[in-house]
């Protein structure tokens, strides 16, 4: 174990000094002397929130796998720390090494949320790196961030030197080889920020120049080096089997999120969500090999020593093979090893009710359940394919089987949003409640408890409703009180996520560069850690926005128009916007999309030939 970059006085001094000392289970360590590339990872939050991300493990032992590269990892210290470190000029470090992120080669970020924006910035200053792009000189790390919310990069647009779009798996080994040749060749950092232009899924903002029409939408975007793509194609791993994957991650000493090991049964989605990004740019669905999978279960709890193995994906119960695998994981570890399983993703089906009846102590366990909306007519708008029979039927089914906590969440503000709709979460939740006392006095073994949730709704890039109007804060807090009002609190317990976290949030989603300055100038007002609802400040995004002269509300309530050029509009995710425009126009008609087991939608996710498209 290297020695620690804190003191004993400052650790002792701080929450949870574990987030800081590395050397976990399974921690790679490698001789330094001996690396080409050192590559700081960095999930820009806290280390329980980071460390329970699948991404970062996929990648953390994918890089490290490469005998020239050292990947190590970097969280954006808690607040506690970040002011000792400010105040004592404690520049930030990676974990493995304890080394200072400012001396490697570069800093990658993982970029999950919007709400996490002004960490970056956060986290370039604690590592005394500049923040903005064009102020970084040859002793800077190269600056990459890739992730969903970089589908939209264009707000990081001034901070980061280039994106990569798409899976990493894919070409992040070209980025690295290249880079290594420019290295060694002493070429500067201009020279490889134009060459890794040309690597599919490489955007570097500086090689594109923007310019706006007089209503401040865009009128042009244009690159302005010939090396500089005018499509930015996504990454796509085709053949998920074969991929990397982590027998042995890492293992923290200290509670995390999700604090067991994570088996990822595909990527993408069928069902079509119209308000699903990830359903989206995730496309085709690709499935792993059930016989992989097995293997892949028992060397994940031979390698950790965890108790819990959790079955994960978009929707989980669209995994063909999933029983056939859950029986194995039981019958493997389960029972010889006291391993439970662990089924996020479920639908509300029998066959769903079935396996959580296998691995699941009812007397001990919910059930959380994702209707969306309260009314049949909005859940037809959003494409959620169920109905409110599925969900009653589903219901009293798990109420037969002995569950009586559920689990329910539901968006506030989704598109064609009336109050009936709104009401009727209301009225969905009671008659939920209602059938659990239709069973007989003998099976309800104790009282029911429904708790209701609702978040509001974000139109996100890439997604049919990403020409739409976001609700106002206002519309959201009527919209929240009548909710409040309508429930009855007897057998429902309501929980409601913050409005003006969603509308920030909201502005960012689908912001241009210009926005930019806005969040470094929230930052340098105070934001940070806006993810979390004790140290989010609405006031000082609003003072920030009132400082550098822009409109929230151009960003988040304005409806755009078809043909508006989009921020995003450069990046190629396969998927066509016909077909967005085309599920648009049906969900303002209320009409379906069957899911892409059932028929093909030709959504344009056939050019990657792969996946789901090219079954049979």
């Amino acid at each position: 174990m290297n020695e620690l970059k804190l003191s004993d006085e400052i650790l002792l001094s701080v929450d949870k000094p574990a987030r800081y000392i590395g050397n976990e289970i399974n921690c790679i360590y490698k001789d330094i002397e001996k690396i080409d590339i050192r590559f700081a990872f960095c999930f820009p939050d806290v280390y329980e929130i980071a460390m329970s991300h699948l991404g970062l493990a996929i990648l953390y032992d994918f890089l490290n796998k490469r005998e020239d590269t050292y990947c190590e990892r970097v969280f954006s210290p808690w607040i506690d720390l970040d002011n000792i470190m400010r105040e004592k000029n404690i520049p930030l470090f990676a974990l493995e090494s304890q080394d200072d992120i400012k001396n490697f080669d570069f800093l990658g970020f993982t970029v999950q949320y919007e709400m996490s924006y002004t960490n970056i910035l956060s986290v370039l200053e604690l590592s005394h790196i500049p923040i903005f792009s064009k102020d970084r000189s040859e002793d800077d790390p190269i600056v990459c961030a890739g992730g969903p919310c970089t589908y939209n990069p264009e707000p990081l647009a001034d901070f980061i030197d280039f994106f990569y779009i798409g899976e990493g798996e894919v070409r992040f080994n070209d980025v690295l080889d290249l880079y290594g040749t420019f290295k060694a060749e002493g070429k500067s950092r201009a020279d490889y920020l134009e060459a890794v232009a040309k690597i599919d899924g490489i955007y570097v903002p500086k090689l594109y120049d923007v310019t706006y029409n007089e209503d401040k939408t865009i009128h042009s975007f244009l690159p302005n080096h010939p090396n500089a793509k005018e499509k930015i194609k996504k990454n796509l791993v085709l053949d998920l089997t074969a991929s990397s994957y982590p027998t042995k991650p890492l293992v923290p000493y200290m509670q995390v999120v999700h604090d067991r090991v994570v088996l990822e049964l595909f990527r993408g989605c069928m069902r079509g969500c119209r308000f699903c990004q990830a359903g989206i740019v995730y496309r085709p669905v690709r499935e792993k090999n059930v016989d992989m999978l097995k293997e892949q279960a028992v060397n994940l709890i031979k390698g950790t020593g965890h108790e819990e193995i959790s079955l994960v994906s978009l929707s989980s119960s669209d995994y063909k093979p999933l029983h056939e695998l859950s029986e194995h994981i039981i019958d493997t570890v389960g029972h010889e090893q006291h391993v439970n399983l662990s089924l996020p993703s479920l639908r509300i089906d029998a066959f769903s009710l079935d396996l959580m009846k296998k691995v699941q102590d009812v007397r001990k366990s919910s059930l959380t359940f994702a209707p969306e909306a309260g009314s049949q007519r909005l859940r037809d708008v959003i494409n959620k394919g169920i109905t409110e029979e599925d969900i009653l039927k589903g219901s009293k089914e798990a109420f037969e089987s002995g569950w009586s906590r559920v689990k329910l969440y539901f968006m506030l503000g989704l598109p064609t949003e009336e109050l009936e709709d709104v009401e009727g979460i209301a009225h969905l939740s009671h008659k939920i409640v209602e059938k659990y006392y239709e069973l007989p006095k003998e099976l309800r073994r104790s009282r029911v408890e429904i708790v209701t949730s609702t978040s509001f709704f974000v139109p996100k890039p890439f997604t049919p409703f990403q020409w739409v109007a976001q609700d106002t804060l206002e519309q959201f807090k009527e919209k929240q009180t009548l909710l409040n009002r309508t429930i009855n609190k007897k057998n429902i317990k309501f929980n409601s996520h913050d409005a003006k976290t969603s509308v920030i949030e909201g502005v960012i989603a689908r912001g241009d560069r210009r926005l930019g300055q806005v969040i470094y100038e929230a930052y340098k007002l105070g934001a940070k850690y806006d993810a979390w609802s004790e140290h989010f400040k609405y006031t000082v995004w609003e003072q920030a926005f009132d400082q550098c002269g822009i409109d929230a509300s151009f960003y988040a309530s304005r409806e755009r128009s078809l043909d508006e050029m989009l921020p995003w509009d450069f990046i190629d995710i396969g998927v066509s916007k016909d077909f967005l425009l085309d599920e648009y126009e049906k969900a303002l008609q209320g009409k379906t999309t069957p899911n892409c087991s059932l028929s093909c939608s030709t959504c344009g996710a056939q050019i990657f030939g792969g996946g789901i498209c090219y079954e049979g």
